[in-house]
């Protein structure tokens, strides 16, 4: 928004919407409490038409860089890192790790680290239904230096080892086919 007309026009929006709103200054709406994904679609879409676009915030897109970045490493590239995943994440997305940790800790209430421990233990779940490799080889892939370690941590996460989770899936494909 870079006018009066602009800031009257948004606003005009944000009525016919049924969207409350305390203010809206140039570059920025403040609402009264934060949208529903169906209202956000629905401005995003009135928005457009009037050639605006909804800019998420800059601490949002680091995240959502953080989350990609990781889910990239370590679901898809096939790749252990021969570098921890502090230097790995600063690295790749140029910004100092105290202070991407700080943020996503802050935002998504859980640290970068325990984050990507999910992310690993559900990569260890798709491998292992797969039962192409075995436990030893799953961990080596995901970085661990032990079947021992990945156990411990996949019991911690999900409640039950990666053989009792094996056993559950098999049963539970066995369900499916009657």
């Amino acid at each position: 928004m870079v006018c009066p007309r602009c800031i009257q026009a948004v606003k005009e929006v944000l009525n016919r919407c049924n969207i409350p709103f305390q203010s809206v200054d140039l570059g920025s709406i403040q609402l009264h409490e934060p949208l529903s994904s169906d209202k956000k679609k629905q401005l995003a879409k009135s928005l457009q038409e009037l050639g605006f676009d909804i800019l998420e915030s800059k601490n949002s897109s680091i995240i959502e860089s953080i989350k990609n970045t990781l889910i990239h490493q370590i679901h898809h590239s096939g790749q252990v890192l021969e570098t921890n995943y502090s230097d790995f994440l600063e690295a790749k997305l140029q910004q100092d790790y105290h202070q991407l940790s700080r943020l996503f800790s802050q935002v998504e209430g859980v640290t970068i680290e325990k984050y990507i421990t999910r992310l690993k233990i559900e990569k260890a779940k798709e491998l292992i239904l797969y039962n192409e490799r075995k436990l030893a080889e799953i961990a080596f892939q995901l970085g661990y230096n032990s079947a021992a370690y990945l156990s411990a941590l996949f019991k911690k996460e999900t409640g039950m080892t990666p053989s009792l989770f094996k056993q559950n899936a098999g049963k539970r494909k066995n369900l499916d086919e009657v």
